[in-house]
């Protein structure tokens, strides 16, 4: 049986209720078309459409919007070259592009977390799960630098951020997926949760950052790990390429990663 984009909107969106301004939504393409190929992605990057392209694949479903903006909104770049040729790209090509945000972030457990999680190695760690956080126990003895070292090792990166003590052994911490690295989520889980260390993706440099360097310098032992955004991201959409395979077998579905965004110079 043919497959169109449709029917795998229908299977991501079950049992699924989507916020009413919700970002998901399919962005370019058509929802009757059928599907050739599926790629996953965190970012439908030039490469991503290219590789898709290569495979064969006229659906991308990805984490994040293809025209650097939260919302889509394609109008501010009409007369960008960038946006112009990226755009010419996906539609010669014939590939649709279905953004899946909020829908995984709605999973229960949350699919991206989860899938961080499950890339770390860390299920067996895992307290509970809160909506915005998993909280996590480590084995006596951890270290901020250790699990910094096995953040890197494991998720392929070459860096990481660390505010606080490297040295400080961990016993609690809360592991943020995205942009939930903001102070007003994290402090209160912080005191809330009895937390030593916050591993986040990304967040605004004056909150956490500054919270925890006032709270080291106040005696207290509290750290940060700052991963990324793609970095804390891309392994759940790599859990969800694994679950739509399984599901349709008839349809080659692929997981295209990103090489990180930032170099250290």
């Amino acid at each position: 049986m043919d497959l169109t984009v449709q029917d795998i909107v229908l299977h991501l969106t079950a049992n699924i209720e989507l916020p009413e301004k919700t970002v998901d939504q399919l962005i370019t393409g058509s929802l009757d078309r059928k599907v050739t190929g599926i790629i996953i992605a965190f970012m439908p990057t030039h490469y991503v459409i290219e590789q898709a392209i290569q495979h064969g694949a006229n659906l991308i479903i990805a984490h994040e919007s293809p025209f650097y903006n939260h919302h889509s909104h394609t109008d501010w770049l009409a007369n960008d070259s960038v946006y112009v040729d990226k755009r010419k790209l996906i539609d010669e090509a014939g590939i649709c592009i279905y953004r899946c945000h909020d829908i995984i972030h709605r999973f229960q457990p949350d699919g991206i977390t989860e899938g961080l999680i499950q890339a770390l190695g860390w299920s067996s760690y895992v307290e509970q799960r809160l909506p915005e956080a998993d909280i996590l126990s480590f084995p006596e003895g951890s270290t901020v630098e250790a699990i910094a070292h096995h953040v890197k090792s494991c998720l392929g990166i070459e860096y990481v951020r660390v505010a606080g003590n490297a040295e400080l052994v961990c016993r609690r911490a809360a592991v943020l997926v995205g942009f939930r690295g903001n102070g007003p989520v994290t402090i209160p889980l912080i005191q809330n949760e009895q937390l030593d260390l916050i591993i986040a993706g990304e967040g605004f440099e004056w909150e956490t950052p500054e919270y925890i360097r006032d709270a080291v310098q106040q005696g207290k032992s509290k750290a940060l790990i700052m991963m990324g955004h793609a970095e804390s991201e891309a392994s759940g959409m790599k859990l969800l390429a694994d679950r739509l395979g399984e599901r349709f077998p008839e349809l080659s579905v692929r997981f295209v990663g990103e090489k990180p965004l930032y170099t250290v110079i």
